[in-house]
């Protein structure tokens, strides 16, 4: 078996492994032990097929020890569930620095947006709060827009704003302080609505952060893929 067969084949595991993960913390919001457990065990093998040598192997496991204390930190402030930290950790192995800064980058919007998106369902309305459950609504859907333009323009390789745009905008307007004070409004009135959304939560939300860590895994593992096809082609 060739390296570069046992490399693909080690990447297609690290895809079924994940998007187990996904599918498990969807169900029963856990991850189970026992896959975050082999991902991690699996890594040594993975260095193997990459030619790793020692200071690149250290660098792999600085930087999951890294990873696993930043995000004990998140679990103990009840933003992460323990399978995530766990996964997170473990996928430290398996990625270089730059390319799980973009995977972090990734779970990130994708988690943030999910987050709200659920938290906007759970909302309870009281009479009388009606604006309030509007501008709360207008806010949610800003921030899942906002997450998926960026997640766009990462995947795509384009501005979120064109040049073009923005001249167009500055053109337009009487001075920057226009602009200034626009997103002064706008921030205040975002603000404003993701304090009622959370304020009137029916009850607290298990967030399966682990299909955001599995989406981004798998989003950076096809875009390296791919790269790396088109460079041997």
């Amino acid at each position: 078996m060739t390296g570069a067969v046992f490399s693909y084949l080690l990447l297609a595991a690290l895809a079924t492994a994940l998007l187990t993960a996904a599918l498990t913390d969807l169900r029963r919001r856990e991850i189970n032990n026992w896959l975050n457990t082999t991902i991690a065990l699996a890594a040594p093998l993975w260095w193997l097929a990459m030619g790793l040598g020692p200071l690149d192997i250290a660098l792999q496991l600085t930087l999951a020890a890294v990873t696993f204390a930043v995000a004990c930190l998140l679990f103990i402030a009840g933003q992460m569930g323990g399978g995530d930290v766990k996964l997170l950790g473990a996928l430290a192995l398996w990625f270089t620095p730059s390319s799980f800064w973009d995977l972090v980058v990734l779970m990130a919007l994708l988690g943030g947006g999910g987050s709200i998106a659920m938290a906007a369902l759970n909302m309870k309305r009281e009479p009388g709060e009606s604006v309030r459950d509007a501008l709360a609504v207008v806010a949610a859907l800003a921030w899942v827009w906002g997450a998926c333009a960026v997640v766009f323009a990462v995947a795509t390789g384009r501005p979120i704003v064109s040049g073009e745009t923005v001249s167009a905008l500055f053109d337009r307007l009487p001075g920057v302080w226009a602009l200034m004070l626009g997103v002064i409004v706008a921030l205040t009135l975002f603000m404003a609505g993701l304090r009622h959304m959370m304020r009137r939560q029916k009850s607290r939300l298990e967030i399966p952060y682990g299909i955001a860590i599995a989406a981004a895994g798998l989003w950076v593992m096809g875009a390296q893929t791919l790269a790396a096809a088109r460079f041997a082609a």
